[in-house]
């Protein structure tokens, strides 16, 4: 992702309803989530929520899908790796190692997402 995506990606995420939405997809995965879906769990207008979807989908962070007569949305997953990787690109002058952890806290933040197993 060059400085101009990234920078559009970043602004879209500046705001709290945009936030909330990418979100919300990211944990829903590839498999997304109806756009009406979306406006109910985020208590959004269907008409703010649409304006704010084509915002992130804009910024290369969502992509949709139409199935049937509802739009679903997705969060673009490489469209995050590719921010991820910008912001990471030139870590710490060249001393990767510090930003070596960054893995690991994502994968720990996933499991904090999870519901623990039933016994």
């Amino acid at each position: 992702m060059d400085e101009n995506r990234s920078i559009q990606a970043l602004a879209a995420l500046a705001q709290s309803t945009r936030l909330a939405v990418f979100r919300l997809l990211v944990r829903e995965g590839p498999a997304g989530l109806a756009a009406g879906v979306l406006a109910e769990r985020l208590e959004v207008q269907p008409a703010t929520l649409s304006f704010h979807l084509a915002q992130l989908e804009r910024a290369g962070l969502l992509v949709s899908q139409r199935r049937s007569r509802q739009i679903i949305y997705a969060a673009d997953f490489a469209g995050m790796r590719g921010l991820v990787d910008f912001l990471l690109a030139d870590c710490c002058g060249g001393r990767p190692e510090i930003c070596a952890g960054l893995a690991g806290s994502l994968v720990a933040a996933g499991r904090r997402d999870k519901p623990a197993p039933a016994a």
